[in-house]
């Protein structure tokens, strides 16, 4: 059983690898907040566990062993967000501190029949996909809302960045999962956009947050 140090590095590995799957030791450690020597180390540790390809001065990427390992994790995490917003009413800017510690459980009969109370979701109160129990992940296709144009009409389906200060900031602009969108106008100095919602709520949104957020265009 991995440890929740290990865990952790699984799951980074998982979730900030290059569309490749790899990582640089650098990057690793930078996101883990942990010396370079620290994490190669740990790295070290997981290739012998055989979870982790490792080999000096090149890439790291996670073995299927590892990306299966690292899938459960991150199912407990979700999980985890979707139950403290659907089933304790926690707002979604409030979840991610109190999952990273209940992800550790090592109890998958405990993390079954919390999916099972919540209906089998599919995605976190975030919009991200939400492994199954056998570790697979089906992502959907979404693009970013600042790769639309004037007049396309979408629906907000998920997050780029579910940071505890940009879930406040969309909170503050009343803007949620589910949210159906219409681009008025993209301001051609800076690509900020100019967005109606909610019958007829306007909102301008700089081009960083139209970065973030993940939606899907009606037909």
């Amino acid at each position: 059983m991995a440890s929740p140090t290990e865990e952790n590095y699984l799951k980074t590995l998982f979730t900030r690898a290059d569309k490749n799957g790899e990582i640089a030791i650098t990057d690793l450690s930078h996101h883990l907040k942990v010396s370079a020597p620290t994490a190669n180390s740990m790295i070290k540790n997981l290739s012998q566990q055989g979870l982790v390809h490792y080999e000096k001065y090149k890439l790291i990427s996670l073995t299927a062993k590892g990306k299966k390992e690292a899938a459960f994790i991150i199912r407990k995490h979700r999980l985890t967000e979707m139950y403290l917003v659907e089933k304790m009413g926690f707002g979604w800017e409030m979840v991610h501190e109190i999952a990273e510690q209940i992800e550790h459980i090592n109890s998958p009969h405990f993390f079954d029949r919390m999916d099972e109370l919540l209906g089998y979701p599919k995605v976190d109160p975030h919009g991200s996909p939400i492994p199954d129990k056998n570790g697979k992940i089906t992502p959907k296709a979404l693009i970013k809302l600042s790769d639309c144009k004037v007049g396309d009409s979408v629906t907000l389906c998920a997050l780029a960045n579910s940071s505890e200060e940009f879930l406040k900031y969309l909170n503050s602009k009343q803007l949620q999962l589910d949210i159906k969108l219409r681009i008025e106008t993209i301001e051609p100095f800076d690509q900020s956009m100019r967005i109606k919602y909610l019958r007829n709520r306007i909102e301008v949104m700089s081009q960083v947050a139209c970065n973030n957020l993940l939606v899907e265009k009606h037909a």
